[in-house]
């Protein structure tokens, strides 16, 4: 089995891309939604994390107040760090679960998007890496419409790699400015890479 780490910055079109690839039939796993599930009610991060950063990270409801979290972790680096050291494990292990899973089916080729791919070491499980990326304009205008203040959205900037540290490093780019069918048609040449 091939597998693709899809990476990329912030709202420079992964979602996308993995929806697409979805709508193609390849099995794709995002590390967005396992975040979400590893500090679900019940599991052990959740608990670790209201260790960490207080009750007051907890709805009333017992869920995580995913808000107020990232209010204080991208406004301090230690504390992003912190939360970081607790929800990267378990997110790793789910999906390096899922990739052997699909090993076990034959899956003939598989994507696991991780936004923090080069930041988590993650890259040498891949056998290729692509990233999405568009211009910093869009960039922003894209976050805008994530009711976040400007400020909050250069502090999930700055948090990651800068886009052209991740291009470079990956083996093919996906420029996520145009018309969906034009980012479409990027995949298409890259899948025709690996004979699909």
């Amino acid at each position: 089995m091939k597998l693709i780490g899809l990476t990329g910055g912030i709202a420079m079109g992964k979602s996308t891309s993995a929806k697409l690839l979805r709508e193609r039939g390849l099995s794709v796993v995002d590390t967005d939604d396992l975040a979400r599930e590893v500090a679900a009610p019940g599991q052990p991060a959740l608990a670790k994390i209201i260790s960490a950063f207080g009750s007051q990270m907890l709805a009333a409801d017992g869920s995580l107040r995913r808000d107020e979290l990232a209010r204080i972790v991208f406004a301090d680096e230690s504390r992003r760090k912190q939360l970081e050291s607790i929800l990267h494990p378990p997110i790793r292990e789910r999906w390096v679960s899922q990739v052997d899973s699909w090993k076990g089916e034959d899956k003939p080729l598989a994507v696991v998007v991780i936004p923090l791919l080069f930041e988590t070491g993650a890259d040498n499980y891949f056998d290729k890496i692509v990233c999405t990326a568009c211009s910093a304009k869009t960039q922003l205008a894209r976050l805008a419409t994530r009711n976040w203040t400007p400020e909050q959205s250069q502090q999930r900037i700055r948090s990651q790699w800068p886009v052209e540290k991740k291009i470079a490093l990956s083996h093919f780019v996906v420029w996520t400015e145009g018309a969906l069918d034009v980012h479409a048609r990027q995949w298409d040449v890259i899948l025709s890479a690996f004979n699909l």
